[in-house]
């Protein structure tokens, strides 16, 4: 089993550049002890994880701060861009990191970001998928057409050229099944929370028989799951410790879909009692079900289901609100963790799957749909 660190902040109230800071200690961390990635998140206009309006930017400076880590987009939200954008900007930090970039790109869902190109949100999906294949081609150096001046076409190659031939990319899964064929059938990776141990078991089947069918090695392609996680000696204490930031950030969550939902007229006008309650359940939830918070031999279990059911990849949740020297301190209980599951401590990670040829090239997680 693979780890990975994943930022996503629900708490932006802290002075930025403290947290900035925070994460780059994190990745210089991650990167000596043999973590496999770092992901940052593409948000605007929130301050649920409103410290991330561009993740290129931010992973420059992890480029330049880390030697071996793998550097991820988590999400970059395709109708956000123009797909050449998007390949000059990470191009360039796969320069910097010399070859250490992954994308996974976002369809979006909030409205309110949709002050970028707001045309594009009637048909964020058909869009984001509509531009894999040209995202893969100009990171593989060829030329495609564009509209330009007038209408007219003109040929775009982009620069500069990246280290890697091929654009190792993921397809994010929120709640549409159908997202894991789509992944499959065009050889790409898949990042997803975990809702029901049942559904993501069922899910990766569909994954790997899609890629049987297009075929692809259905053994290949990394399933990729996002899971709080928080890693302590004692059961109580650690939910002590948790609880409320695990409530507040699910909390943050519920309130910007709600105020989405007032936006599209589909709200239901859940009150303050109720949500906290609500909150209050899901993070009971997430403890005991659905999350690498507890003792390592609770966590190590959680683990080992993850890998029964065809998981490759855990992306740990860390940043969710808890004080930034306490998630600190704990890296080195996470990392015995990691140590703990890892098929052979000794092996370096396997090779990300690339763009599998003309019709591959991967994509993002919580926002698609």
């Amino acid at each position: 089993m693979d780890f990975s660190v994943y930022f996503f902040s629900a708490n932006d109230r802290n002075d930025f550049g403290a947290r900035y800071r925070f994460i780059l200690d994190v990745a210089r961390f991650i990167d000596r002890q043999g973590f496999t990635a770092i992901w940052t998140p593409e948000r605007h206009f929130q301050e649920f994880g409103g410290s991330f309006p561009n993740p290129a930017v931010l992973s420059a400076g992890i480029a330049v701060a880390t030697e071996n880590l793998r550097i991820r987009a988590g999400s970059v939200v395709a109708p956000h861009h123009h797909p050449v954008r998007v390949v000059e900007e990470w191009s360039l930090v796969d320069q910097l990191s010399q070859g250490r970039v992954g994308v996974c790109l976002a369809t979006g869902w909030h409205q309110g970001d949709f002050v970028f190109y707001p045309d594009n949100y009637a048909t964020r999906r058909e869009y984001t998928l509509d531009n894999v294949d040209t995202i893969a081609a100009l990171w593989r150096g060829e030329s495609r057409s564009f509209p330009g001046p007038d209408g007219r076409p003109l040929d775009v190659r982009t620069y500069p050229r990246p280290c890697q031939p091929e654009l190792p990319m993921w397809l994010v899964h929120t709640s549409n099944p159908q997202t894991w064929v789509e992944a499959g059938r065009r050889g790409l990776n898949v990042l997803s929370l975990l809702t029901s141990w049942e559904k993501l078991e069922e899910d990766i089947a569909h994954y790997r028989a899609a890629r049987e069918e297009a075929g692809h090695d259905p053994a290949a392609g990394t399933v990729t799951v996002g899971m709080h996680t928080y890693v302590g000696d004692d059961e109580q204490r650690v939910w002590n410790l948790v609880r409320e930031p695990v409530k507040g950030y699910l909390a943050s969550f519920m309130t910007q879909k709600r105020n989405d939902d007032k936006v599209s007229g589909t709200s239901r006008g859940t009150d303050a009692a109720e949500q906290d309650k609500l909150a209050e359940l899901m993070a009971e939830d997430y403890y005991s079900r659905r999350s690498l918070l507890g003792t390592e031999d609770k966590c190590a279990a959680t683990v080992e289901r993850l890998r029964g059911v065809g998981v490759d990849e855990v992306a740990c949740l860390v940043d969710f609100g808890l004080p930034f020297d306490t998630v600190t301190r704990a890296l080195p209980a996470l990392d015995a963790l990691r140590r703990r599951c890892a098929a052979d401590p000794g092996q370096e990670p396997a090779p990300e799957t690339p763009a599998a040829g003309a019709g591959a090239t991967p994509m993002s997680w919580y926002y698609t749909t």
